[in-house]
């Protein structure tokens, strides 16, 4: 019995990759999502196709509140939560730093960073067991903006990403001896909607042939990873950050 899983953005791109292959490795799963119910409810459908057990969960995890019911939602239906992938995230439209209005720059560090220290908090609150818990694997989702240190337009993008990168190897070594490992994915350029949002037009037949691959990635070549990092099979495995760039 693989467990439970708990996904954050769970109804689309990677997030949804991630449910589907983790209900495919034994996984029941839960999926969370802000506001696109149909698609989180037809990724559940996948889930539970597979045979396991699948429950959607709207939730801002922007909210402390509504992230602890969240996992505790999670552990009342499902049973305690094993794995958490903290992967909901925004992305704001290419531009220069000096153009971006403050409004934007703050949605972006509260989504794609604030919200994955909250929901790691609870968490770890759930799983240590020096608080009580059966421990448990979490991965968070960054992006190789991090890397490149925002380039081509995505200076708080990347910023936000970069707290991810320290949050992943920090808490990793924090916890460990607390029976939780906790790893990190920075995946390239991922043919998902997001892209789309970048205002970027054609971004992925632009920038896919000057990968070291030659191409883009697929949410799927990012979920392999994630489960791979959640499995026993990568038990010695913490505080560490994987590139999932098709060698960018």
């Amino acid at each position: 019995m693989a467990g439970v899983l708990l996904v954050t953005g769970g109804s689309r791109g990677i997030g949804a990759a991630i449910g589907r292959l983790g209900a495919r490795e034994g996984y029941d799963v839960a999926i969370n999502y802000a506001g696109r119910a149909p698609a989180a409810e037809a990724v559940a459908a996948e889930v539970r196709a597979a045979g396991r057990r699948a429950i959607t969960i709207q939730g801002d995890v922007t909210d402390e509140l509504a992230v602890a019911a969240m996992f505790d939602r999670t552990a009342a239906e499902l049973g305690p939560v094993t794995a958490f992938v903290s992967n909901a995230g925004v992305i704001h439209q290419a531009a220069p730093l000096a153009d971006i209005p403050v409004a934007e720059i703050r949605r972006i560090v509260e989504v794609d960073l604030t919200a994955h220290l909250i929901c790691c908090r609870e968490a770890v609150r759930r799983m240590s067991t020096k608080r009580g818990g059966a421990g448990g694997a979490i991965v968070l989702l960054s992006s190789m903006a991090s890397e490149l240190y925002g380039a081509g337009g995505f200076i708080p993008y990347g910023a936000a990403k970069g707290g991810i990168d320290v949050l992943t190897i920090g808490l990793g070594k924090e916890v460990a001896g607390e029976g939780i490992r906790v790893t990190g994915l920075r995946p390239g350029l991922i043919d998902t909607e997001m892209q789309v949002e970048t205002g970027i037009e054609n971004r992925i037949a632009r920038f896919g042939p000057t990968v070291p691959l030659g191409r883009s990635g697929t949410a799927e070549e990012v979920a392999e990873a994630a489960l791979w990092l959640l499995s026993g099979r990568a038990s010695y495995v913490t505080a560490t950050l994987f590139n999932v760039s098709g060698g960018r």
